[in-house]
Order: C-alpha cells, then sequence, then structure tokens
C-alpha cells in the first residue's frame, strides 16, 4: 500500500469506552521520558530493537510491507522497522514523543517519503479512519496507557490488513498486585511531590531488588545492567521510570485478549506470556478474511506460546 505524506477495564468495553477521549491531564510524561532516551541512543540499542521485531513477527525482514506503530514513543521501533525495509508511519498523542520519532527520522533517514511521522490519537475515530490499513500494526505497551483500552485495541484491529499482522503487549492481569501499582502510578501523576515520593521509593526498591536476587543467585550485579539493552534495546533507567509513572494504566488476561480479537476475525500467531508476573504479555494476531477458518487456531495450525 502507499503511504501519503501528512503533517481500568478487564472486561470487553461498554458503550461508555467508546465516547471516551482522551486527554493529557494527569498523564504520564512518556515524551519527556523519552527525549531522555534519545541521548543513550546508540547503534547496538538499534540493532536490538531490530531484532526484537523480526523474533516477535519471525520474519527476517519487511521488504515489501507496511509498517504502522501505533504510540511510537521515543520513534526507535520505527527507525527499526525502516531499516529492516517497511514503509513505515509512526503516530503518537504525546507531541513530546513525535518530536522524538521526528528527530529519529532526521538523524537516520532524512526526508525520506516512505516514512511518515505524526501527532494522532488511536482513540480518535476521525483520525484512525485516515489512515488506513497496514501489512503490520505494531503497538508494544501502548494500549493499555491510553486509558479506553479496549476502545484502542478495537481501533488498532481495523487498521490491519487482510492477512496482515497486529503485534501488540499488554500489561498482565495480576488482581491485586494490579490495582496497587494503579494506585502508585496514580500517584506519581498526582503532582510533584507525589512524583518525588514515588521515584524516591520506587527507584531504590527495583535496585535493591534485583541486587537481593544477584546475592542469592551468585551473580554479578553490573551484569543485569549492562545487559539490559538486549531487552528490545531498552534502558533500565527509563523502563524504571516508565513503570512508576505510566498512567493511565489497564491490564487484561492473555485469554481475554484472545477472545476479544477472535471474535473480530483474528487468529493468534504467537503469544509470549509475562510468566505470571506484572508484566506485558505480548501477542501477534493475523487478519483472517470474514468468514475463515476457526480463529481458535491458525490455518495451518502453527502457534508459538512461550513465557519469559
Amino acid at each position: 500500500m502507499s503511504l501519503q505524506s501528512s503533517g481500568a477495564a478487564r472486561t470487553p468495553p461498554t458503550t461508555a469506552d467508546h465516547a471516551r477521549k482522551p486527554s493529557r491531564a494527569g498523564r504520564f510524561a512518556f515524551g519527556d521520558n523519552w527525549r531522555r532516551f534519545l541521548d543513550i541512543l546508540d547503534d547496538d540499542r538499534i540493532s536490538q530493537a531490530e531484532h526484537s521485531i523480526t523474533q516477535l513477527l519471525d520474519l527476517s525482514d519487511l521488504r515489501g510491507r507496511s509498517f504502522l506503530d501505533v504510540g511510537c514513543g521515543s520513534g526507535l521501533f520505527s527507525l527499526a522497522a525502516r531499516r529492516l525495509g517497511a514503509r513505515v508511519r509512526s503516530f503518537d498523542l504525546d507531541p513530546a514523543s513525535v518530536a522524538c520519532a521526528a528527530e529519529m527520522r532526521r538523524r537516520y533517514f532524512a526526508n525520506d517519503p516512505e516514512w511518515i511521522v505524526q501527532e494522532g490519537s488511536i482513540l480518535d475515530k476521525d483520525f484512525v479512519a485516515s489512515l488506513g490499513q497496514y501489512d503490520v500494526v505494531y503497538s508494544w505497551g501502548v494500549l493499555h496507557h491510553t486509558g479506553a483500552m479496549w476502545n484502542a485495541i478495537d481501533q488498532a484491529s481495523a487498521l490491519v490488513a487482510v492477512s496482515g499482522s497486529l503485534a501488540i503487549a499488554i500489561y498482565n492481569d495480576q488482581g491485586n498486585w494490579s490495582e496497587r501499582w494503579r494506585w502508585i502510578k496514580r500517584t506519581y501523576c498526582s503532582g510533584p511531590i507525589g512524583r518525588a515520593l514515588v521515584c524516591a521509593v520506587g527507584i531504590p526498591g527495583f535496585a535493591l531488588r534485583g541486587l537481593l536476587a544477584d546475592a542469592i543467585w551468585i551473580r554479578n550485579p553490573a551484569t543485569r545492567y549492562k545487559q539490559y539493552r538486549r531487552n528490545r534495546g531498552m534502558s533500565v533507567l527509563h523502563d524504571w521510570v516508565d513503570w512508576l509513572g505510566g498512567y493511565p494504566f489497564e491490564v487484561a488476561k492473555p485469554e481475554a485478549v484472545f477472545a476479544y480479537l477472535a471474535a473480530r476475525d483474528f487468529e493468534l500467531r504467537r503469544l509470549k506470556t509475562a510468566g505470571g508476573t506484572l508484566g506485558c504479555n505480548e501477542f501477534v494476531f493475523r487478519r483472517r478474511a470474514s468468514g475463515g477458518t476457526s480463529a481458535r487456531s491458525s490455518s495451518d495450525g502453527h502457534m508459538l506460546v512461550s513465557s519469559r
């Protein structure tokens, strides 16, 4: 397809969910966190991001494919997809995130007509309707931060072309633990005092937990930080801040996501669970033509399932 240039639910959504509009009030400043991440970006992190995409999609490259990055954040995975040969469109609700992605494009693919960066919300039906459909719709750890997760999943799924892939990561529902995390994140976003309190307790807490685990297993404590970039090219400190402050925050059990998309003519191709933790479950769905084979298995019976 061609690209045209242009500038706490746990159940399927109600009518009220679909009516909700995005608001920046009380939200975590994702773009500010990503702006700081750009200062430490290097070729190795980009290579790790490329590897994470090819591994998730079970493809060697993306040549000849169109790629939509929903909630592009830093723009790292848009960059990775473009380097893998895809025609890319990136968008985000947060203007600072859009600026980060635009900076990525300026650094590595200046004036490239096959990488479009723009501001927009996955909850804006008119905007979504203007985008067309794509071979790969990618939204890792984004849709649960919209404030209307099921609506966002529905909107994102509509952007997938027939036989195309929807690659998403959604926070695992851990019941009371998830409720505690929602309180922590809401406190962080309540203002400067809440943010300072959560960081003062949370960041040392993360570090201490890692230190204790390394001591128990007799590992070099420095290794976890040196090797953290292997996790999709990410940065441990920036991820800690994201975990503490990422609000709005919604969660879902894997079977709920599966059932929701199976009802929309998607079949599950790959699943990587969070292993019973508070992390994200990763899904790759393929869109079937209406009236195709059963959504409970792929047409060739091939589905990969793993845990962390």
